[in-house]
């Protein structure tokens, strides 16, 4: 009996060099397919939202995260003034932009 189990111990070791690179190799293969189908997007994102919070101006039409619909009528560093209604105005920070509307959605 003690033939077998050192043949099974001599065999392990040997074997241990090239299958723990190996079993590395579907969690790298893991990392990649989630970096191409969710971190990649996601960056490229915020870099357009990023864009376009730095390129609203005066008589923009925009969404806000919060449903808003309404036109810029006062930019300032950080927060924006939306008209949503006659007389009714609102200040919001850029960030809580969701996206602009082409002209004319806002009457």
């Amino acid at each position: 009996m003690s033939i077998f189990i050192s043949d099974a111990i001599a065999q392990t070791g040997a074997a241990a060099g090239p299958s723990s690179f190996m079993s590395f190799l579907p969690m790298i293969a893991l990392f990649v397919i989630f970096y191409f189908l969710l971190i990649r997007p996601q960056q490229k994102r915020q870099k357009e939202h990023k864009n376009m919070v730095v390129g609203l101006a005066k008589g923009d039409e925009v969404v806000t995260m919060g449903g808003l619909l309404g036109k810029i009528i006062a930019v300032d560093d950080n927060f924006i003034t939306v008209n949503i209604a006659k007389d009714t105005d609102v200040k919001v920070q850029k960030a809580s932009v969701q996206a602009m509307m082409p002209k004319g959605t806002y009457k």
